[in-house]
C-alpha cells in the first residue's frame, strides 16, 4: 500500500505563492504519473498538472504559466509551485500517483491539503 501526504497549503492572498509538496511512502521512480488535482466547494475535482516517469509534464490551461510540478526521486516527493495565485485557485489539493500492480494501474490518493487565496 502507497502512502501520499501532502502539505504546504495555507491562507495566501491574491498574488501570493504557495508550494505544495507531497511524499510518497515508495520510491516515485516507478510510479507511471504523480498528478495534482484540486477540489473547489461543490464542484468537481479536476486534474492540475501531471508528470510522467519520462518527465513530461502537462497543466491544466486554467494554471499554465503560474503553476510548476516538479520532482525529486531522491526524496520521493513532487511538489506544485503555484505562483500569481488568484482567488478561484481556493480548493483542496490532492496528490495522485498511477502505479502499475502485475498488469493492471492503480490509484492512489492522498488526504489533501487546503488552500485559500483571500482576495
Amino acid at each position: 500500500q502507497v502512502q501520499l501526504v501532502e502539505s504546504g497549503g495555507g491562507l495566501v492572498q491574491v498574488g501570493g505563492s504557495l508550494r505544495l509538496s507531497c511524499v510518497a511512502s515508495q520510491s516515485i521512480a516507478r510510479f507511471n504519473a504523480i498528478s495534482w488535482y484540486r477540489q473547489a466547494p461543490g464542484k468537481q475535482r479536476e486534474m492540475v498538472a501531471l508528470i510522467a516517469s519520462s518527465g513530461m509534464t502537462n497543466y491544466a490551461d486554467s494554471v499554465k504559466g503560474r503553476f510548476t510540478i516538479s520532482r525529486d526521486n531522491a526524496e520521493n516527493t513532487v511538489y506544485l509551485q503555484m505562483n500569481s495565485l488568484k482567488p478561484e485557485d481556493t480548493a483542496v489539493y490532492y496528490c495522485n500517483a498511477k502505479i502499475p500492480v502485475a498488469w493492471v494501474e492503480n490509484d492512489y490518493w492522498g488526504q489533501g491539503t487546503q488552500v485559500t487565496v483571500s482576495s
